[in-house]
């Protein structure tokens, strides 16, 4: 596995995205609408950042009113979700996603309960 992206929650994804792109010469190399969220892909040598900006009511729209803007999970890649999953189980971690589903820029995502990982809301990425 490897590090693949920060998801940031924000009110602004357009603003911060053009921010973080001149302050840390990043290039934009994907936006979409999904799931009711405008998403925001900047890309570094080693990973990307996520902005996730609310467009309907839901979870960051929900995260953004409890927290503020702010880091709202990290993202790792694998090669096998599934078996990703279940190291996951086996060690006694809570799934909150018990199969993987659709995630921003087609990729299949699963998250896992931030209760049993230190506080922080992680997630699988199967490109």
């Amino acid at each position: 596995m490897r590090f693949d992206h920060a998801g940031i929650a924000t009110d602004d994804a357009t603003t911060l995205g053009d921010r973080y792109a001149a302050l840390f010469n990043a290039e934009i190399v994907h936006e979409e609408e999904f799931n009711g969220m405008l998403v925001r892909f900047l890309a570094f040598e080693n990973g990307t950042f996520e902005l996730l900006e609310p467009l309907e009511e839901g979870t960051i729209a929900t995260y953004l009113e409890k927290h503020g803007p702010g880091i709202h999970h990290l993202a790792v890649e694998t090669d096998d979700i599934h078996a990703a999953l279940d190291g996951a189980r086996d060690l006694g971690i809570e799934c909150i996603d018990v199969e993987p589903r659709p995630g921003a820029w087609g990729h299949d995502v699963a998250f896992l309960h931030p209760r049993d990982t230190g506080g922080v809301l992680l997630e699988f990425v199967e490109h």
